[in-house]
């Protein structure tokens, strides 16, 4: 997929199963995609771009940055901690490749117009994110 770039810090992440898994996704959600990047890197890394861009002094698992206008035709980055990655992986009693799939997934549904701040919003986006790692996470495994 030529839209698609995936940056990854370390060596753990196997992009042409990201590429895969985002392809399901898109045959699964209906959408297209005119660029979208994936970034993997630290948590150091990641804490620095959510002060930048969102004034929050922590790291976290995941950013998200939509560019689109239209969600059927996603313009955005997902931006993953791969060391928050595996704090969640151990916290949650899954695996390291099962978690960056439901956070690709996640990012994704960001990207399509999905939210997460509201309570009800976050009930069907999870579910949705659920459903979606459900069907996909053998990709990565």
């Amino acid at each position: 997929m030529r839209n698609l770039h995936i940056f990854n810090s370390s060596n753990v992440i196997n992009k042409r199963k990201i590429h895969l898994l985002v392809n399901r996704l898109i045959r699964e959600l209906d959408f297209n995609i005119s660029s979208l990047e994936i970034n993997f890197i630290s948590s150091d890394d990641i804490k620095k771009i959510n002060k930048m861009h969102l004034n929050h002094d922590y790291t976290t698992d995941i950013i998200t940055f939509n560019y689109s206008s239209d969600l059927k035709n996603i313009d955005g980055e997902i931006i993953i901690s791969i060391d928050d990655v595996q704090i969640n992986s151990r916290k949650f009693k899954v695996s390291f490749h099962e978690e960056i799939a439901r956070l690709v997934i996640h990012g994704v549904l960001h990207l399509l117009g999905f939210d997460d701040q509201i309570t009800s919003d976050k009930k069907v986006m999870k579910r949705l994110e659920n459903k979606l790692l459900s069907n996909f996470k053998f990709i990565l495994l």
